[in-house]
């Protein structure tokens, strides 16, 4: 199953007609460079795929590094690690309860964002199916 289109296969205009009116629309609403950098790193914490496992663990329930070590058969330091990761992009929080720190996603944002890419993916999984 071929995934990405090779550089001969993308479509290009045949003319070299400028759309001055998009182009200004677009430059007037363009965000800035330092908050297209942070969705930058944003996306790039979100492309790995241990860390894809804790946050879609996390998105059914709160748990403990034990927890999730056990789930993704993963020593706890490396969970820790990746929780880590997940913690300074403001992805996970954690609340403690005696001994025991319990991990949850940050808000409801980062489930959004989580549910939503994987309804796409889903979707993109379905449909390529059926054929």
């Amino acid at each position: 199953m071929k995934k990405y289109k090779t550089q001969s296969e993308v479509e290009f205009c045949s003319c070299n007609q400028i759309h001055n009116d998009v182009i200004h629309k677009v430059k007037e609403n363009m965000i800035p460079e330092e908050i297209s950098t942070s969705l930058a790193d944003f996306f790039k914490v979100l492309g790995d795929n241990t860390r894809i496992k804790i946050l879609f663990a996390l998105s059914v329930n709160e748990m403990c590094v034990c927890d999730i070590s056990t789930l993704l058969s993963m020593n706890q330091s490396a969970v820790s690690h990746q929780l880590r990761v997940l913690r300074g992009a403001r992805l996970v929080k954690y609340r403690k309860e005696g001994k025991v720190v319990y991990y949850s996603l940050d808000d409801e944002h980062v489930e959004n964002v989580f549910k939503q890419g994987l309804d796409h993916i889903q979707h993109k999984h379905i449909n390529t199916s059926k054929g």
